[in-house]
């Protein structure tokens, strides 16, 4: 009887033990699926994080960039179509995508260049761009080949010999382009030109300033003091 008893407490004992084991193991299994739980809502927040920080870094920053000098077209009363002093009939402003860049559109229906000068303030003065299967070589075949393509650009408007738009207008034409859409891609240049119709034609030592202001990115401020214009190329900075 003592003996049966004895085997019997054992027995007891053995089943307890089991149960803890049991339980224990379920406490282990719950734990890491919390933990699992727990460091996926991490992963995930940190992911989400990572998205609006590139995010915002990609609408903080601009995709375009001047790839060069800033010149202007001059007119010198010695030149016969300025009023009483020299101005500049038209501005080029090259650019580019930044290393590391996005493409940007530069059609009308995405893209806008306001204008503000020492005596004017336009929003949009951007009437599109020029089509990029032509490469033009020189911003005085890019006003002839804006005539009757683009609005603003008919009949003999070529400000390089003097003959200004009826608004100031402004465009875009390619000098290197890779295909012929309305996308300025990695490795291609454009340049943004500036027609000045005859009332707001800046002269020395106004400040000009031209924002182009795109559909995707921070937008590209150029600003600059217009000097003493004594020839036909201005240099501009």
């Amino acid at each position: 009887m003592k003996l049966q008893r004895k085997g019997t407490r054992h027995s007891h004992r053995g089943v307890i033990g089991v149960e803890s084991a049991i339980v224990m193991i379920a406490f282990v299994i719950v734990a890491a699926a919390l933990a699992f739980v727990v460091l996926n809502m991490g992963f995930s927040t940190s992911q989400k994080a990572k998205t609006t920080i590139l995010s915002g870094l990609a609408e903080s920053s601009s995709s375009l960039e001047v790839s060069g000098k800033v010149i202007g077209v001059g007119c010198t009363t010695a030149a016969g179509s300025c009023t009483s002093s020299p101005v500049l009939n038209a501005t080029a402003i090259p650019i580019k995508i930044t290393s590391g860049g996005d493409s940007v559109e530069l059609s009308a229906a995405t893209t806008t260049v306001s204008y503000v000068s020492n005596s004017k303030q336009y929003t949009d003065i951007y009437v599109g761009p020029l089509p990029a299967t032509t490469e033009y070589r020189s911003l005085s075949d890019a006003f002839d080949g804006a005539v009757g393509v683009l609005s603003g650009f008919s009949g003999t408007v070529q400000p390089i010999t003097g003959t200004n738009p009826s608004s100031t207008s402004a465009f875009v034409y390619w000098t290197v382009a890779s295909n012929t859409n309305a996308i300025l891609d990695q490795g291609e240049h454009a340049i943004l030109a500036i027609a000045y119709a005859s009332a707001d034609r800046p002269a020395a030592l106004d400040k000009i300033r031209a924002e182009i202001i795109v559909s995707t990115g921070a937008s590209l401020t150029v600003e600059r003091q217009v000097p003493n214009i004594t020839t036909s190329v201005v240099d501009l900075g």
